[in-house]
């Protein structure tokens, strides 16, 4: 189905973006303009996502829902990390 294609490149390319972000959040090692509440939010939509496309068949838009969810946990967890480091920091 070409629309399970088209979707699922949608999600890869989402991937591919919230790594960007990663790789920044790295270099930085401080989180600034962004929340954790919506990386939350879309990290747990991504979690549904993936049993949602198995039970429609749409094999490519979960393999693109894993990269997406995979790399938005990572991200979400260097996130409380790095805020947690800082406050930490800011009480010694």
């Amino acid at each position: 189905m070409w629309q399970d294609k088209i979707n699922g490149l949608f999600e890869l390319a989402g991937g591919i973006f919230i790594l960007l972000s990663c790789i920044k959040l790295y270099r930085d090692k401080k989180v600034r303009g962004v929340s954790f509440i919506h990386v939350g939010y879309f990290t747990l939509w991504g979690y549904w996502n993936i049993h949602y496309y198995v039970n429609l068949d749409q094999w490519v838009s979960l393999i693109g829902s894993l990269s997406v969810t995979v790399i938005n946990t990572v991200w979400l967890g260097m996130m409380l990390y790095y805020i947690r480091k800082e406050k930490h920091e800011s009480i010694s």
